[in-house]
């Protein structure tokens, strides 16, 4: 048959030529592939049972995820009333579109195109042939970059004659080609500029406008004494659903903000507790109130901050800052909160 000697020869000079290339997936890259099908004929045809079809493909991506597929099978095994045996053969081209990314063990796909078929008759001696469009889908497993084995399943609309058939598939192939894109070059960092600072400062002279600054002071990007500025630390502890136990993950937070109070012994805060809008006002109070004590008992009792320093009120429900309607809403508002202000040292 002169298309099996034609597809011979394209996938022979497709895999000879991408051979030639780093072997590799995603764009440019070709699929070679052998499969089997169940093909599950339509009643119309009469056939004494369903056929077996066997054949290749070969595949060219022209995107990472976007494959042109051209195929060719033969019908074996399907029989008509009285005992003959079916011949037939499809030839298909279909585009499919991949996901996950090139690299990925498991890429599923989704598959569309138009196939031609000529296939014997039940009961004389002639061929039918058919067009039909081709939707389906499946997903390939790569053991390795470029050994896969694929499984799908195809619906086959018969465009003459009006009727569907099925055909579950199995195949096994290999990739060769395609370019992963070349990574960007880092540009070479710059050496650091090395200036002259008479005033020890940490501002180059050049740049100085402030000259002979005393020793010890801080100082802004002009080299000046620097304005007294206002520092903030604050503390977000989300709870568990009707729980006051801090969980282990808030222990850092309650970390920061207690050597940020004893770098600056002077400051004080109130610790917030808080609820969702689920169960009475009465018991969410108590509960936003063992809350807001059980942060302040973290901050004096393990980390040392004094006690008359810490404050704990709690607000029960009446402060939400998300939508109780929602289960995400509701865990945002299970939290304790506090601030902390002094002046920059």
């Amino acid at each position: 048959m002169k298309f099996k000697n034609t597809l011979g020869v394209v996938i022979g000079s497709l895999i000879a030529a991408s051979s030639l290339q780093a072997l590799a997936q995603g764009q440019g890259a070709v699929e070679v592939e052998g499969f089997a099908k169940k093909e599950m004929f339509d009643s119309a045809r009469d056939f004494k049972n369903n056929g077996n079809l066997f054949g290749g493909s070969v595949g060219y991506f022209l995107t990472d995820d976007v494959e042109l597929r051209l195929g060719y099978d033969e019908v074996h095994n399907a029989r008509s009333d009285d005992g003959r045996n079916i011949k037939g053969s499809n030839t298909a081209l279909d585009a499919l579109y991949h996901f996950n990314a090139p690299g990925d063990v498991v890429r599923p796909y989704v598959s569309a195109g138009f196939s031609d078929q000529s296939i014997g008759q039940n009961g004389s001696g002639g061929r039918n042939g058919s067009t039909f469009a081709n939707v389906g889908g499946g997903a390939k497993v790569y053991f390795t970059e470029n050994f896969y084995a694929r499984a799908g399943v195809e619906a086959q609309y018969n465009i003459d004659q009006g009727d569907t058939e099925w055909a579950p598939s199995v195949g096994i192939g290999v990739n060769f080609g395609g370019g992963k894109k070349a990574a960007e070059p880092v540009a070479a960092a710059a050496a650091p500029e090395v200036c002259s600072d008479s005033d020890n400062d940490g501002v180059c002279d050049n740049v100085d406008k402030c000259p002979g600054t005393a020793a010890n002071v801080t100082v802004d990007a002009d080299g000046c004494p620097a304005v007294a500025e206002v520092v903030r630390v604050e503390l977000d502890v989300k709870f568990d659903f009707d729980k006051s136990k801090v969980k282990e993950e808030s222990y850092g937070d309650i970390k920061n903000l207690a050597d940020f109070m004893k770098q600056y012994p002077a400051t004080s805060t109130t610790v917030e507790g808080h609820t969702d809008s689920v169960g009475t006002d009465a018991y969410n109070q108590k509960l936003s109130e063992r809350r807001a004590n059980a942060v302040r008992e973290v901050l004096v009792n393990q980390y040392g901050v004094g006690g008359e320093r810490v404050n704990a009120v709690g607000y029960g429900e009446s402060k939400p800052v998300a939508d109780n309607a929602t289960e995400a809403g509701r865990a945002v508002n299970r939290r304790v909160e506090a601030e902390v202000e002094a002046q920059a040292k």
